[in-house]
């Protein structure tokens, strides 16, 4: 197996508030660690910022997994960088989705940092 660390950003997202904008999408024959995960607020005011992460993985004697959220409806203040992994880790397997939503269409500047496991 090999790891490659990597990350994947987004200069503003959404595109549209309440339709949660697709950040990442795990590839076939990869497990992804995800390690860092920070939305910054690129707006004039407060805005509230959701992470979701879709799956639909079901494991062996477990129920399937569905949508859940990371965080939701978190405030990030005017100017600030919210970090939403502090220090945990998630894992995700192929065809997880993760998916960034605000309450201020294009208001939120995301980083998110990751190993993928192929």
């Amino acid at each position: 197996m090999a790891n490659a660390f990597r990350s994947v950003t987004r200069d503003t997202a959404p595109a549209s508030s309440g339709s949660p904008e697709t950040l990442y999408t795990v590839q076939t024959g990869s497990t992804v660690v995800v390690l860092g995960l920070t939305l910054a607020n690129v707006h004039s005011t407060s805005v509230n910022g959701t992470v979701q992460i879709v799956s639909t993985t079901t494991h062996t004697n477990q129920t399937q997994n569905t949508t859940a959220h990371l965080v939701k409806d978190i405030p990030v203040p005017q100017g600030a960088t919210v970090e939403i992994m502090a220090g945990n880790k998630i894992i995700l397997n192929a065809g997880d989705i993760v998916k960034i939503d605000c309450s201020v269409a294009d208001k939120l500047s995301v980083i998110m940092s990751y190993m993928e496991i192929t």
